[in-house]
């Protein structure tokens, strides 16, 4: 894969900064939802807290965040008498309980994308290993065949065609659904009633970028679903299917981006091109490439107005509201164990107490944010070994 990226975008970056924050709350939050009880002992997250690349110990982390989980001494079934326990807040069950609410409710549009996805890939099927690298990116939860499976025995198939090999199970869509062989792109040019192609979402400025896409334009564009999944006959028209299946694919994410990484774990599947990464630099028009944290992730820019999705899924919308609890909580923490800091020094009377309190909130946040740097790079990687979304 290149080693480069795009020229930075100080907005995409910002929104690849924010989405992927709170991976490690979201990883505990979905541990606590395996017990009934929603109450787990604090040991059981310290012995699994090397997998989330974290150190120290794991009560002082949930403590960072006291709007969002409670750490208490529990004697039900999550631990024994006097065991160190811990569990969601009551604010923050509620936005839990909104979120399994809010995918509950999007379930059939869950379905329609599996569909779709099923219906880019070379035989209409993918291993069921595979496809949980994309489980995160396309917002499905941890138990999405059970929820998908059931309810559309008309349209997904489970099988195994290699019994004696392990993880070769494979979803299999049993029949095309042509109402959803549409792509984002035919979409817009129906509702717009023009001719399907690529539009330019890069300022006017970039003026070379424009007239590069308004030459790759100047040949039909090439659906990325077909009945008869075929290799194009020239470079030309394999160039436009691998962007449209490109396209095609980031629009069907929940956040409009993925990992390269990941992508290129699909080139057969997709009849994507080796080089994934250096064809998605060769168009900046329609793809941001981020090197942000040493991670390669691309982003689907006509997804995205400024840092903002342009439309946001009712799932997104939930998880968001849990982000801006978390970041709540991990304020109020700030403040408190910076008091407590001042306060203390002001007893060995090491500073003037009126002049530190004086200084402004953002440099305040500015000097924590270099402390705990290293830190969040550490949980920032978790994302893209990530199904966290």
């Amino acid at each position: 894969m290149a080693r480069w990226s795009s020229p930075k975008d100080p907005a995409l970056e910002a929104a690849l900064r924010r989405n992927r924050r709170w991976i490690v709350n979201n990883q505990i939050k979905r541990l606590l939802l395996r017990f009934p009880s929603r109450s787990a002992p604090v040991r059981l997250l310290q012995s699994r807290f090397k997998t989330l690349d974290l150190l120290g110990r794991a009560a002082n982390w949930l403590r960072k965040y006291p709007s969002c989980f409670d750490v208490f001494t529990g004697d039900g079934p999550a631990g024994s008498g006097g065991e160190l326990c811990f569990g969601f807040t009551k604010r923050m069950a509620e936005l839990v309980d909104a979120e399994e609410a809010a995918v509950a409710a999007c379930e059939p549009a869950m379905a329609d994308r599996l569909a779709r996805v099923l219906m880019l890939a070379r035989g209409r099927r993918l291993q069921v290993s595979k496809l949980a690298a994309l489980r995160g990116p396309l917002g499905l939860p941890d138990d999405y065949l059970l929820r998908v499976l059931p309810a559309h025995t008309d349209l997904f198939r489970l099988s195994n065609p290699y019994p004696h090999r392990r993880n070769a199970a494979e979803l299999e869509l049993l029949s095309w659904v042509p109402s959803l062989a549409v792509s984002a792109v035919e979409a817009a040019a129906s509702a717009s009633n023009s001719i399907p192609q690529f539009t330019c979402s890069l300022p006017s400025s970039w003026v070379q970028s424009h007239d590069k896409m308004r030459d790759f334009n100047s040949t039909p564009y090439i659906s990325p679903y077909s009945e008869d999944w075929v290799v194009p006959a020239t470079d030309v028209d394999a160039e436009k299917r691998s962007m449209a299946v490109l396209h095609e694919l980031l629009s069907l994410t929940m956040w409009r981006k993925i990992s390269v990484m990941k992508l290129e774990h699909f080139r057969w599947e997709f009849g994507l091109p080796e080089d994934t990464a250096r064809l998605l630099l060769r168009h900046p028009c329609l793809f941001y490439l981020s090197n942000r944290y040493k991670i390669h992730t691309v982003v689907l820019r006509e997804g995205y107005e400024g840092s903002e999705l342009r439309v946001k899924d009712p799932v997104v919308a939930a998880k968001d509201r849990l982000g801006e609890l978390m970041q709540e909580g991990l304020h109020e923490y700030n403040q408190r164990h910076r008091a407590a800091n001042l306060e203390k020094k002001r007893r060995r009377g090491d500073v003037d107490v009126k002049k530190e309190e004086d200084e402004p909130e953002d440099e305040a946040a500015r000097l924590d944010s270099a402390e705990k740097r290293e830190e969040r790079r550490r949980f920032y990687k978790v994302l893209f070994g990530d199904d966290n979304r």
